[in-house]
């Protein structure tokens, strides 16, 4: 992170990402003469609530993030950053948003946590839209010109006021990625299970943190045993609430490749899961997508897998959403890096913090997620040991993804229809 000191006194000429956290209350004009280089700007956790129209002076802009500032409204100074493609508004209190503000090269949309009760119809004409993240707001429709928003992959819901999800948004062609929890239109029964305090139980080290929460190894007494402590932070999400995460992975019932939910904490001020711990040696099957893969999962360079690895967890992924979506609940987020792999090719899939319950015989949503795991499958066989291209089970499993990919759901197969694994 740079200092405001820094950008007066011109130490930071030339520049390709500046990051500027110093309770600033308005923009420093010194962060236009950065114009020549500028192509990341992030002034998230200020006290801003205005952009100058001289911002189009940037031309060089490509990401500009604003999370955590006081903007009511969705500022309309970007129009002329010609070449902006992420713009992120995350928790402000924005309940306005202008038609025809935006430059048409957005793909990649962040307005989660805000105070916003309508889209502008100007929306449909951000066809290059890919990812669009609106979960917390106060949304009850989408204007229907976003069905022209045709390479739209990835669009979080949740925590809203939808009373169903417009037929149009679940027939896109590229959509793979939805979540709409906390909606009137994702309801489901409470489930029934072991709660249990927290002051019961011993905190060990922290195994890893995500949007939603904190997970712990930890000891519990009232199961004598080690578990996995899911924390949840309590606040909404890119993903939803914690209460509906908490709710899904309650309801999911148990599966070979399903972490088991041994017992709850549901307290005033704590919400957590006890988990099955799961062996050390079983590592995330890849990392999450970056700025430049946008909704694209990213892998360690060079890294290959074995034809049969793949054919494992494509076995394992398949039969594990087929059992979700016999209960009617949308993972919302398949992706490698919510699996976890051991050595021997066993693998779980995790982190339900985008399902959402669906209405009993609407097949979209399954075809939906059939779509994402066709991307899973068209990651992983990008990176097959070259050997095996001309494998037979290759061939098998890239037909596959070809069908799952299909941008005519109608031609995609249902989870359980998928039998030649």
């Amino acid at each position: 992170m740079q200092t405001l000191q820094q950008l007066k006194s011109g130490e930071l000429k030339g520049v390709r990402k500046l990051t500027l956290s110093e309770n600033l209350t308005t923009f420093p004009e010194e962060i236009l003469e950065l114009a020549e280089s500028l192509e990341i700007l992030d002034l998230s956790h200020n006290q801003l609530c205005e952009i100058p129209k001289e911002i189009s002076r940037l031309k060089k802009l490509k990401i500009a993030f604003f999370s955590n500032n006081n903007f009511t409204k969705v500022p309309d100074s970007f129009k002329e950053c010609e070449n902006l493609y992420m713009l992120g508004f995350k928790a402000n209190k924005i309940d306005t948003f202008d038609e025809d503000i935006l430059p048409l090269t957005i793909s990649w949309l962040i307005l989660t946590d805000n105070c916003i009760a309508a889209l502008p119809h100007s929306m449909g004409k951000l066809s290059k839209l890919q990812k669009c993240g609106l979960s917390g707001n106060k949304l009850n429709e989408l204007p229907d010109s976003m069905k022209n928003c045709r390479n739209l992959e990835l669009i979080r819901l949740a925590a809203n006021n939808f009373q169903e999800i417009p037929s149009w948004l679940l027939s896109l062609p590229k959509l793979s990625w939805l979540a709409f929890a906390g909606n009137p239109c994702s309801t489901s029964k409470r489930v029934t299970m072991k709660n249990i305090s927290h002051d019961n139980m011993t905190i060990l080290e922290l195994l890893g943190e995500g949007a939603s929460g904190k997970i712990f190894k930890a000891y519990s007494k009232d199961l004598g045993t080690e578990v996995a402590l899911k924390l949840f932070k309590g606040t909404v999400t890119s993903d939803g609430y914690a209460i509906d995460e908490m709710n899904a992975c309650m309801s999911v019932g148990e599966h070979p490749n399903l972490i088991k939910v041994l017992a709850k904490i549901e307290e005033e001020n704590k919400l957590g899961l006890l988990l099955e711990l799961i062996p050390n040696d079983y590592v995330n099957l890849g990392n999450p997508p970056n700025l430049d893969t946008c909704t694209r999962d990213t892998f360690e360079e060079n890294r290959t897998f074995k034809l049969q690895t793949i054919y494992a967890i494509a076995k394992a992924i398949i039969s594990v959403s087929a059992h979700l979506h016999s209960l009617n609940i949308m993972h919302g987020d398949l992706y490698a890096h919510n699996i976890l792999l051991h050595p021997n090719e066993n693998c779980y899939l995790g982190d339900f913090g985008a399902a959402s319950f669906y209405e009993v015989k609407n097949e979209s949503y399954e075809k939906i997620e059939v779509r994402a795991f066709g991307c899973l499958l068209d990651d992983l066989l990008s990176r097959v040991e070259s050997e095996s291209l001309q494998d037979n089970l290759y061939i098998t499993l890239d037909t596959l993804r070809s069908k799952c990919m299909s941008e005519n759901l109608q031609n995609r197969p249902l989870f359980k229809e998928i039998r030649f694994l």
